[in-house]
């Protein structure tokens, strides 16, 4: 029986976001694609991060947020829309983490999962051997994989 390996499973279709894309841009190819997170690719289509929804989320959180509606929430409010709104042009290279953890093509599976529950995370990009972005392995992914050797 074949081994099973990384690229037999990983999603070959990638969705990537330029380095130079903003954090608005970054939300909103999260809520078109119901997606959670991306390679982050510089001008020559390098792998160089990844950016994710909790990346997004960890540096707003510094964003002034109204806390009760009153006098004080209005003043609030109209901060927290003008942080908000500058918040969300920031360059998405200023949020993506950029130490990364990536498997290549001939990677086993169980390598994959491995690496994602003992650096919890749900995504890893896959690359060649030399360093170009490939696919990307997901949880998904493997759960797809187990449901379908199940049946």
């Amino acid at each position: 029986m074949k081994k099973l390996v990384v690229k037999d499973i990983m999603t070959k279709n990638v969705i990537t976001i330029n380095k130079n894309a903003t954090v608005g841009e970054l939300s909103k190819l999260f809520l078109e694609n119901k997606i959670s997170g991306v390679p982050v690719v510089d001008n020559n289509n390098n792998l160089i991060g990844i950016a994710t929804d909790a990346d997004i989320i960890i540096h707003e959180s510094n964003l002034p947020l109204p806390l009760s509606f009153s006098h004080a929430f209005l003043q609030k409010y109209e901060s927290y829309a003008k942080s908000t709104k500058e918040y969300l042009k920031t360059k998405v290279e200023n949020i993506m983490t950029s130490r990364l953890k990536i498997v290549y093509e001939d990677n086993t599976i169980t390598k994959a999962v491995n690496i994602m529950i003992n650096n919890d995370i749900n995504r890893i990009p896959v690359v060649d051997k030399n360093n170009r972005l490939k696919g990307i392995i997901t949880r998904a992914d493997i759960i797809k994989f187990m449901i379908k050797n199940a049946e």
